[in-house]
């Protein structure tokens, strides 16, 4: 008997096996390397979280909760370890009409529905597609998102009201006086000079937690004039309860709701995935898209039946993570079990940590996480896939990352159908076998792009009384491709010619109405299937496998 997802899910959730798997690895330097990892994930978390509930118009405690959860559980059962989640600017920024409009209710609710559509994905096996996002759209995501990550944290030079009130970052400011924001800059110099210095001496202490606790020590220690933690709210809490949205259970809110966890379950799952290919690509690990959207659906629902926003994968936490040593689940779980000390016990401490500190970190994630190398390719690379970086990189900066990723495989696709539109031509010669006939040699595949440019290639009332046209060197691809052979048999028909048509494979014998009987057999005829199911009781063809 075959096991249900719901079966295989449960077994991937088996922490006794993965303990098992892991117990090599856990030797006592790799705890405290993962340990160290969690606690520099943790402190980053902070600022980002309470930021981020203020851009959805939520209480600062809404998306530190969502941030422990989402973190905790994706930590023990996603599909990559290393991986950080959390409540991201990416989802907030759909969330604050909600809010606005209908209350914080609502939000958890649809934080349910969002997490049940990505579980559902997940037991589809949906996060296969994300290999269909071409290379130049993954350069251009990371590029524009280390964009974003930037101005984010340009708001921290702006008054704390600002972002308290739900304005987050304006242009126009106002910003803050020119002395703080001398000092600011100087303190984040001194945290990138140490995480940049450190690693060059030892890698006892990971460098983002040492920038942290240097800098932190000289503006307690010398009591610095500079924005704190504490300044944007208090993060002192209780432990996160249980409770149901309080919406009415009718078809009117399941309206209401929806269509924003339908935004915002795409939404993270491509930064998710996207940021588990990146995650992948670093630490040498391949697969888990699909476990890896069943864990963050789990992780929405149960954030939003216990008062959280909701989240996804954070590539900024993630490299944080990365590049301070943490290769297992421990770095993540213990990141967000520090959270919750933070909440619970630390509050009055990690609100003294000064904010420069913790830019300066994300900036050394910016220069990190952006692709220098796409600069250098740019003029050696195809234009298109040039413009497609560009053209990602931009779109994610003005709108979000699932826009641009949408846009950057839908430009990708249409140049590559162009491509190869534009590849094939034919060989026209005398045929060696039948006297009188002549053959043409197709080269280069027959799809909807090119058909056009197929039939151009046939002069039916020039020919002689018999045609060959070879497939040896091209491919039927889909039904516009069987629809223009259909009609160039009509075409020799109709001037009562014979055309006989080799090497198509078994898949087009089936296909074929007209044109059936003119095929030549052979015993090298290829093997492919069709993108195309035929209807026997309409007799036309669509799209199918």
């Amino acid at each position: 008997m075959t096991s249900s997802p719901f079966a295989d899910y449960a077994a991937r959730l088996n922490l006794t096996a993965w303990a098992e798997t892991q117990r090599e690895t856990f030797t006592p330097g790799r705890v405290r390397v993962e340990l160290l990892a969690g606690l520099t994930v943790a402190l980053a978390l902070v600022p980002e979280a309470v930021a981020f509930a203020f851009v959805a118009g939520v209480e600062p405690l809404v998306g530190l909760y969502a941030a422990f959860i989402v973190g905790l559980i994706t930590a023990l059962a996603g599909g990559r370890p290393g991986m950080i989640s959390g409540a991201t600017g990416a989802l907030a920024v759909v969330m604050v009409a909600l809010v606005a409009e209908h209350g914080v209710d609502y939000l958890f609710a649809t934080v349910v529905l969002m997490g049940g559509l990505q579980f559902l994905a997940g037991l589809f096996r949906l996060g296969k597609f994300i290999r269909l996002v071409p290379h130049p759209v993954m350069l251009g995501f990371v590029n524009g998102l280390a964009i974003v990550i930037f101005l984010a944290q340009l708001g921290q030079f702006q008054p704390q009201n600002e972002m308290a009130s739900g304005h987050g970052f304006q242009w126009a400011g106002p910003w803050l006086p020119t002395n703080d924001i001398v000092v600011m800059l100087l303190l984040i110099g001194l945290t990138m000079f140490v995480i940049w210095g450190l690693p060059k001496l030892t890698k006892l202490v990971p460098a983002p937690l040492a920038g942290i606790a240097v800098v932190a020590a000289l503006v307690i220690g010398f009591g610095i004039d500079t924005p704190v933690v504490g300044d944007l709210a208090s993060i002192s809490g209780s432990l996160p309860e249980f409770r149901l949205p309080q919406v009415p259970m009718t078809l009117e809110t399941l309206g209401i709701i929806f269509p924003y966890a339908i935004v915002l379950a795409a939404i993270g799952l491509i930064e998710s995935l996207l940021t588990l290919n990146l995650v992948g690509e670093i630490t040498q690990k391949r697969g888990g898209a699909s476990q890896e959207c069943l864990a963050q659906g789990g992780a929405n629902i149960v954030t939003g039946l216990f008062g959280g926003m909701g989240g996804c994968a954070m590539i900024g936490q993630s490299m944080i993570n990365v590049k301070s040593g943490g290769r297992t689940r421990l770095s993540g779980l213990s990141a967000a079990l520090f959270l919750l000390t933070f909440i619970l016990v630390g509050s009055h401490i990690i609100e003294l940590i000064p904010l420069a500190a913790l830019v300066g970190v994300m900036f050394m994630v910016v220069i990190g996480t952006f692709a220098w190398n796409s600069l250098r390719i740019m003029t050696r690379i195809p234009r298109v896939d040039a413009f497609v970086i560009l053209l990602v990189t931009g779109v994610t900066v003005w709108q979000d990352l699932a826009v641009a990723v949408l846009v950057g495989v839908i430009v990708s696709a249409l140049a590559y159908a162009w491509n190869n539109a534009s590849r094939l031509h034919i060989i026209k010669r005398d045929s060696v076998r039948t006297p009188g006939a002549i053959v043409y040699e197709i080269e280069g595949p027959l799809f909807f792009g090119s058909t056009a440019g197929f039939a151009e290639l046939f002069r039916p009332e020039d020919d002689p009384d018999i045609v060959i046209v070879d497939f040896m060197r091209s491919r039927v691809v889909d039904q516009s491709a069987l629809q223009a052979i259909e009609d160039l048999a009509a075409k020799y028909e109709a001037h009562h010619k014979i055309l006989r048509l080799r090497h198509l494979s078994r898949d087009c014998h089936s296909l074929l109405r007209r044109a059936g009987q003119l095929m030549v057999d052979s015993e090298d005829d290829p093997d492919y299937g069709l993108a195309v199911d035929y209807d026997i009781r309409t007799g036309i063809f669509s799209s199918g496998h």
